[in-house]
């Protein structure tokens, strides 16, 4: 009955959670194309006027609007989820399609959320664990909206950047602190660091920029010090680009995508970040043993 409860509370905490992801991401949006028209950058002016609605707008205090017409969401158009699906997708004012953006987003870091309980390495018995339990899916939130950001506009933000970095960073400190192993442990994340930030950046600097952008380098510390492990981190790498194959081939074959088509691959690193922190220490033992080397 108690496990039941945690689910129910994870699923809904996740769902609430991710409908504010996907709002503060069309903020971060609007801010964004401010930003460029006023430093005379490239921009859609379309999509300016669309968002401009949002700006000087504050999360806490603001009501969440219909990004075309305008209409006040009342309290019964925020339930995540319940209530995109009871309005079929469209807003109720204008009828105009809402897209499946935003459910997306909530369901994703509601699965997030109950799967890492479910494969949480240790008990919840301890204020460091509990700690460490909550910072890893305030992780997720952020990532969520890494993910979304750069899979949508192909860029990822600073301030979600560095979110991520500074949360990883605070779950470093704390594993070091309760395994009492602190210097081991944050050398342990350099070395994570270096393998997903390291090799991102001769990427960077080798093309100038050409075959990756320099967000995935910034993206890359904070997703290393969240798995710590230099073993992981190149798991995670791995993951990242067989998910990428995986999309990219067909794609292409399909002539979908063309081999000079943008691709982000952000959304790839955050995937085999998760999936490496999730499987990747028997996915890495299972591999050794393989070779003889376990």
């Amino acid at each position: 009955m108690n496990e039941i409860i945690v689910y129910v509370a994870l699923v809904l905490t996740g769902l609430a959670l991710g409908s504010f992801a996907g709002a503060s991401v069309w903020r971060l949006r609007a801010r964004q194309l401010e930003s460029d028209k006023k430093h005379g950058d490239d921009y859609d002016p379309k999509e300016y006027k669309r968002l401009k609605k949002l700006l000087g707008k504050k999360v806490r205090s603001d009501r969440s609007r219909c990004l075309e017409c305008g209409y006040e969401l009342k309290w019964y158009d925020l339930i995540p989820l319940v209530s995109w699906i009871s309005l079929g997708g469209k807003c109720r004012s204008c009828k105009h399609p809402i897209g499946k953006f935003e459910p997306l987003i909530e369901l994703g870091v509601a699965a997030f959320f109950v799967l890492s309980y479910m494969f949480w390495p240790s008990g919840l018995t301890s204020g460091y664990e509990i700690a460490h339990f909550v910072l890893w899916l305030a992780a997720g939130v952020v990532m969520a909206m890494l993910f979304a950001y750069d899979a949508k506009w192909y860029l990822l933000p600073d301030r979600l950047v560095v979110a991520l970095a500074v949360i990883g960073l605070a779950i470093a400190v704390l594993v070091g602190l309760n395994s009492g192993t602190v210097v081991t442990t944050l050398l342990s994340a350099v070395g994570a660091v270096g393998v997903l930030a390291g090799l991102y950046a001769v990427l960077y600097g080798a093309s100038r920029g050409r075959w990756v952008g320099f967000g995935d380098v910034k993206l890359g510390v904070g997703l290393g010090l969240l798995l710590i492990s230099w073993e992981l981190a190149f798991v995670a790498l791995f993951l990242a680009n067989f998910i990428g194959c995986l999309i990219v081939i067909p794609l292409m074959l399909a002539k979908k995508l063309k081999r000079t088509s943008r691709i982000p691959f952000g959304p790839l690193l955050i995937m085999g970040t998760i999936l490496a922190w999730f499987v990747g220490t028997p996915l890495l033992a299972w591999y050794m043993s393989g070779l003889g080397l376990y």
